[in-house]
């Protein structure tokens, strides 16, 4: 993200700079390109810190629901309907070791939008993977298989997207859940066979180079360590319902995606209400104090808020002066002549190349695009970067966190699985976006 955020900013001084040079003042354009410039690094500073403020109660609304949820052992639930599932996909991973129930665990944590329950997980299992790794420094199938479902987003419920659209002012912040149920699933599947079908030619080989020492990047994610609690939430999710009630919930989701075609827009409305009243419900049905759980919940949500300021500035400063020097314009012109063939807009094509890089700068690249007043949370483009949002991850930034962690240096078929499954994604977004509000 460094390099990222520094040369969106150098482009944007030289780009204005230059106009600044050949600029002629007219009737039409009064305002010098370098004054533009400046002025649009005030505005963009400030407008961010206004939007992280309004973002405080929203997500303290969705964190305390999906605490009520977590104490009342939603997660447990998930791994154990998934486990049947699982054992079929990871074929080299024993169903009794302790790898598959960090990677049930971390996708389960995922499908609700836990980023930060996920990650812990997710580290977890790949340690736990690279104990039946034959070649130490060689990703495994497995390894690349879970890599690739991670970075295809497997998200049910977007909570950080919804909220993020309520601020924005949306009607129906929730409307991108039937489109990023859709997204999500169409690039998990193709993440699954894009993986199994891509190890055959990519061998397991010892690594030449051998091992080298972690980086300090390496260091710190290996200090991510299980809490107590969530070590206990693993080894209860070892056990499994019965194989026929797993398939009948997955068949139940899987159902919901032509429902949410058809009548998308009738159900979007009842969603967020609906979900206060479902997810308390199963709390208080769970025996879940759930008033105290939920300000428990709600307070974490007031501190994500506030952290996140410094980011929103960084990264919609630089925007700013991206769109206020022109370079905006000279990069995404060309491109979009194609793109908008097949109802990719220029609008939203700068959230399509940065999704995959970085997920801070995604996240600032959709908040400029959702707060903009000439495109709004509730245009075609604003339900389609929201649904991209929603339903694809920032794959470098897991593919070196989760094989970092582990020091994999030769990743073999995973980034070609998890950058087919972003483009798999980003073309369902496309798909159910133009079927439902384009």
């Amino acid at each position: 993200m460094n390099g990222i955020f520094l040369a969106i900013v150098v482009i944007a001084f030289v780009v204005a700079g230059y106009r600044q040079i050949t600029w002629v003042p007219s009737d039409l354009v009064k305002q010098a390109p370098m004054e533009s410039l400046a002025l649009a690094m005030v505005d963009s500073a400030e407008s961010s810190v206004t939007l992280a403020l309004g973002l405080v109660g929203v997500m303290a609304l969705f964190l305390g629901l999906m605490k009520v949820a977590e104490e009342g052992g939603l997660l447990v639930i998930i791994a154990k309907t998934v486990r049947p599932l699982m054992v079929r996909l990871f074929p080299e991973v024993p169903a009794d070791h302790p790898a598959m129930g960090a990677i049930i665990m971390n996708m389960s944590a995922n499908a609700l939008g836990l980023g930060n329950a996920a990650t812990p997980f997710g580290i977890r299992a790949m340690q736990e993977l690279d104990k039946l790794n034959p070649v130490k420094g060689t990703a495994t199938n497995a390894m690349a298989l879970f890599l690739a479902i991670n970075t295809s987003s497997v998200t049910l419920l977007p909570t950080g997207v919804i909220a993020l659209r309520a601020a924005a002012g949306s009607n129906d912040p929730a409307g991108i859940l039937p489109t990023t149920l859709f997204a999500t699933i169409v690039s998990t599947t193709v993440a699954i066979f894009m993986a199994k079908t891509f190890q055959r030619y990519f061998p397991m080989t010892p690594h030449s180079g051998g091992q080298t020492s972690p980086t300090s990047a390496t260091i710190e994610r290996d200090e991510v360590e299980l809490s107590e609690e969530n070590k206990e939430l693993e080894s209860r999710s070892g056990e499994s319902y019965a194989s026929w009630i797993s398939y009948a919930v997955l068949l139940t989701i899987g159902a919901f995606i032509p429902l949410t075609i058809l009548y998308g827009k009738e159900i979007a409305p009842w969603i967020i209400p609906g979900l206060m009243v479902l997810l308390l419900g199963f709390g208080a049905a769970r025996k879940v104090p759930v008033y105290e759980a939920f300000v428990e919940g709600a307070k974490d949500g007031f501190d994500v808020a506030l952290r996140i300021i410094p980011y929103l500035v960084a990264i919609l400063v630089a925007v700013g002066m991206f769109r206020a020097s022109g370079a905006m314009e000279y990069l995404i012109q060309p491109l979009s002549t194609v793109t908008e063939l097949v109802g990719l807009p220029a609008d939203a094509l700068p959230m399509a190349l940065l999704r995959p890089l970085s997920g801070s700068g995604a996240y600032g690249i959709l908040a400029s695009i959702i707060n903009d007043q000439a495109i709004g949370p509730d245009s075609y483009t604003g339900y389609l970067v929201s649904t991209i949002q929603g339903s694809t991850e920032t794959t470098f930034y897991v593919l070196a966190v989760y094989f970092g962690a582990v020091q994999i240096k030769r990743i073999r078929h995973a980034m070609i699985a998890a950058l087919t499954a972003d483009v798999a994604g980003i073309a369902g977004a496309v798909i159910i976006c133009s079927y439902l509000y384009g």
